[in-house]
C-alpha cells in the first residue's frame, strides 16, 4: 500500500541522515542517486554500511568476512509473538498510570498545579515547567519566522550578488538535479561560492548576534579574536595546549563571572565613573555606564549559557588549523586523486582546507553560523568549508520535506505528552514519594527521561532542518529513540551524536582512544580505555554546566560502563558461536542491568538529582510489593531488549551497522 511505503520512507534511516545508510568510502553523490532511485526507499538497492568511523571493523560483518553473521529473522517466531503480547499489554499501562497521577483528583496535584500553564488542548493544562524547553517552546513562532526568512534572504542575496554565470548556485528545489549532474567544479568557482556564502553568513550572524545578546555581542567577538590569535600567532607546537587551556578557562570564567557584566567591568576599570547617561538624566547616581550597557542585553541577556556550543567550534577551528600545518607532501586530495566536489563525509572532516581558507572572516562565519549557533548540531570547520565550496548532494527536496514532516510529528508528540503527563512538574514539586506506588514511581522516572530526550531532540532537529534548508548538512544528533538503547557505550554514540563525534576526533583519539598498534591489550588496554573514558566524561560534565551534580553524573556514567566492559571480557562472543540463543539470553539479562544503571545516572544528572533518585529507589524497593514490581519490570525490560537486539539484526541484514 502507498501509505505504508510512505511511512517506511518517512521513518527510514536514510531520511534521518544519509550518513547512516551510506558508506564513508564511496562518493556521496553516487549514494544520493542510488537512494533516490531505490524502489523501496527504506532499503538501499544494494548493501551499504554506515561507516561511522570508517574502519573495516565497522562495516557490516557479512561484508568483511567476519565469523559472526546476521542471524535469521525472528520477527515471526513464537517467541516474538509472546513479546508482542507483552508489549501490547504493558505500554498502554505505562501511559495510563502516569496519566492517572497527573489528574486533578490526585492528592499531590495541589503541590504542583502552580507549575502548570494554560494549554491549547481543551480542559488540559500544559507542563511547561522545564525552563530549558519552555524557552524554546515559547519562541517557536519566532523560530519558524527565522526558518522562513533566512533561506529567502539567502536566495535574494545570491540573486543580487551572483558569483559567476558559469556555476549558478543550486537551490533547495534543484538539488536532486544537482545530484545527477556533472560533479566537478573548478577551484576558482568553488572559492567564489565560498566567498559568496561566507559574506552572507557573516552579515546575518552579526545581526542575529546583536539581536540575541545586545552589547554583550562585543564580549563574544573579543573571545573569538583571542582564540583565533592563539591558533595563528603562537608557535605551532604550543597551539593545542593553549587552545585547551583558554577554552576550558572560558567555560569556568563565563560561569564564575556571570557573563562579565559591564557594570562590574566599569567599576573595576573606571571606579571614578559612577554616573551613567541614564543616571545623569534621572538623578540616579548609583548607575554607571556599564549598567546602561547591561540594560541592552538583547533577547537573551545571559549569552554565556549558549556559548558552550561555540567553544566546541573554537576548538575545532584551532585544531583543524594546527593539523593542516603539519601536512607533508602536499594536499591529501591531490595525493589520493580525489574529486574535491565529490568527497565522502569522512573525507570532508579529515581533509584540511586550504591554508588561505583559515581566514578570520571564514572563522567568524563558521563560529557564528546562524542555523547552528544556538544549539548545534556540531559541524567541524573542515566540513563547513567543504560544504560551502561544493553543495552536499545528500540534500534533496524529498528528503528535506520528509525530515521536516518528521520534525513536526515529534513536536506534536511532545505537546501531547506535556498536556497529559505532568512528570516534570511532579518531580519539581519535591513530592512525598511514599504516596506513589512502585509502578507510578518508576513511570514518573521513565517519562522524566523521555521528556529530557524529546526536549533535546526537538531543538536539535529544528536547527538541523534550518541548516538543511540553507544547504548545509550537519550530522543528526539523535540516532535512536531513548527507549531503544541497552548498551551504555552504544548509547553515547547515538545520543548527541555530533558531540560524540567531536569528542572522538578532538579528545578521545588524541588521548589514545581504546588502543591501537603498540597499545596494551586485555585488561590493561581496557583500563587505559576506561581512564580515557573518565577524562572524556569529566570534560562532558564540565562542558554542560559547572556543578557537582553533573560531575557526579559523568563519573556515574564511567562507573556504569565498567560492568559492560568486564562482561564483554568475561563472555566474549566468539566463545558462544555454537550457542547463539544462550548468548542472546545472557546478553539480555546484562542489558537489563545496563538500562537500570543508565536510567539512574541520567535521573541524577538531568532530572531529580541524587536526593530525588534516593526517594524513587526507596519507594520502589522499600517493600515486598515493590520488589515484586521490580521483578516484573525487569521481565518487561528483558522483552524490550530482545526486540532491540532484533532491530539491530534486521539492520545488519540490510547491510547497515550503526554501532549504537
Amino acid at each position: 500500500m502507498i501509505w505504508i511505503d510512505y511511512l517506511r520512507r518517512l521513518y527510514s534511516l536514510d531520511t534521518l541522515d544519509t550518513r547512516f545508510t551510506a558508506s564513508s568510502k564511496p562518493p556521496p553523490k553516487q549514494v544520493a542517486v542510488r537512494a533516490e532511485a531505490a524502489v523501496d526507499p527504506a532499503r538501499p538497492s544494494q548493501p551499504t554500511w554506515s561507516g561511522i568511523a570508517g574502519s573495516p571493523s565497522e562495516r557490516p560483518r557479512k561484508e568483511t568476512g567476519d565469523e559472526t553473521l546476521a542471524s535469521a529473522s525472528k520477527w515471526r517466531t513464537p517467541e516474538f509473538f509472546i513479546y508482542y503480547l507483552v508489549i501490547m499489554l504493558v505500554i498502554p499501562m505505562m501511559f495510563k498510570v502516569t496519566y492517572d497521577v497527573s489528574k486533578e483528583s490526585h492528592p499531590n496535584y495541589p503541590k504542583y498545579s502552580d507549575l502548570l500553564s494554560p494549554g491549547w488542548i481543551p480542559s488540559r493544562k500544559v507542563d511547561n515547567s522545564d525552563s530549558q524547553y519552555s524557552t524554546f517552546r515559547d519562541n517557536i513562532p519566532y523560530m519558524f519566522i527565522l526558518l522562513t526568512v533566512h533561506p529567502l534572504l539567502r536566495r535574494l542575496y545570491n540573486t543580487l550578488f551572483p558569483f559567476g554565470p558559469q556555476a549558478r548556485e543550486p537551490t533547495f528545489l534543484s538539488n536532486e538535479i544537482q545530484a545527477t549532474s556533472n560533479t566537478y567544479r573548478p577551484a576558482a568557482v568553488a572559492n567564489a561560492r565560498l566567498q559568496q556564502r561566507v559574506s552572507f553568513d557573516l552579515v546575518f550572524a552579526v545581526v542575529l548576534l546583536c539581536g540575541l545578546h545586545g552589547f554583550s555581542a562585543l564580549k563574544i567577538f573579543v573571545i573569538l579574536y583571542i582564540n583565533y590569535s592563539l591558533a595563528t600567532r603562537l608557535p605551532r607546537k604550543h597551539v593545542p595546549l593553549a587552545t585547551w587551556i583558554f577554552n576550558i578557562g572560558i567555560l569556568f570564567a563565563n560561569e564564575l563571572c556571570k557573563g562579565y557584566q559591564f557594570s562590574f567591568i566599569a567599576e573595576a576599570l573606571l571606579p571614578w565613573s559612577s554616573a551613567s547617561v541614564e543616571g545623569t538624566i534621572t538623578g540616579n547616581g548609583s548607575l554607571n555606564w556599564g549598567s546602561w550597557l547591561d540594560s541592552y542585553g538583547g533577547l537573551v541577556p545571559r549569552w554565556e549559557i549558549l556559548f558552550n556550543i561555540t567553544v566546541l567550534r573554537l576548538i575545532s577551528f584551532n585544531l583543524d588549523y594546527y593539523w593542516s600545518l603539519g601536512l607533508i607532501g602536499g594536499s591529501p586530495i591531490e595525493k589520493k586523486q580525489l574529486d574535491p566536489s565529490n568527497l565522502s563525509e569522512r573525507d570532508r572532516v579529515s581533509t584540511p582546507a586550504n591554508l588561505q581558507d583559515y581566514s578570520f572572516t571564514n572563522y567568524l562565519a563558521y563560529a557564528l553560523y546562524s542555523p547552528l549557533y544556538l544549539a548545534g548540531p556540531i559541524l567541524t570547520f573542515n566540513d563547513y568549508i567543504a560544504q560551502l565550496k561544493y553543495p552536499s548532494p545528500s540534500i534533496t527536496t524529498s528528503r528535506t520535506v520528509l525530515y521536516g514532516i518528521r520534525f513536526l510529528i515529534t513536536l506534536l508528540c511532545m505537546e501531547l505528552v506535556l498536556h497529559f503527563i505532568y512528570a516534570v512538574a511532579i518531580s519539581k514539586s519535591h513530592p512525598a514519594w511514599e504516596i506513589y506506588t512502585p509502578f507510578q514511581l518508576s513511570m514518573l522516572g521513565y517519562f522524566n527521561l523521555h521528556i529530557i530526550w524529546l526536549k533535546l531532540l526537538i531543538p536539535w532537529r529544528f536547527f538541523r532542518l534550518w541548516a538543511l534548508l540553507d544547504g548545509i548538512d550537519p550530522p543528526e544528533n539523535m540516532v535512536r529513540c531513548m527507549s531503544d538503547n541497552y548498551s551504555a557505550l552504544a548509547f553515547w554514540r547515538g545520543w548527541h551524536r555530533s558531540f560524540n563525534r567531536w569528542i572522538v576526533r578532538y579528545i578521545y583519539i588524541p588521548l589514545g582512544g581504546s588502543g591501537g598498534p603498540g597499545a596494551p591489550h586485555g585488561y590493561l588496554g581496557k583500563a587505559r580505555a576506561m581512564s580515557n573514558f573518565l577524562a572524556v566524561f569529566t570534560f562532558v560534565a564540565l562542558w554542560h554546566d559547572i556543578n557537582l551534580k553533573l560531575l557526579v553524573w559523568g563519573w556515574l556514567i564511567t562507573l556504569f560502563v565498567l560492568p559492560e566492559v568486564l562482561a564483554g571480557l568475561m563472555f566474549p562472543e566468539r566463545k558462544w558461536r555454537d550457542s547463539p540463543n544462550s548468548y542472546r539470553i545472557i546478553c539480555g539479562i546484562g542489558a537489563v542491568g545496563n538500562i537500570l544503571m543508565m536510567m539512574a545516572a541520567n535521573l541524577v544528572g538531568f532530572a531529580v538529582g541524587l536526593d530525588g533518585l534516593q526517594g524513587l529507589v526507596r519507594g520502589i524497593v522499600g517493600s515486598f510489593a515493590g520488589l515484586v514490581f521490580l521483578t516484573g519490570a525487569c521481565t518487561a525490560l528483558f522483552v524490550g531488549v530482545q526486540i532491540m537486539f532484533e532491530i539491530r539484526q534486521h539492520e545488519l541484514r540490510q547491510g547497515i551497522q550503526l554501532k549504537c
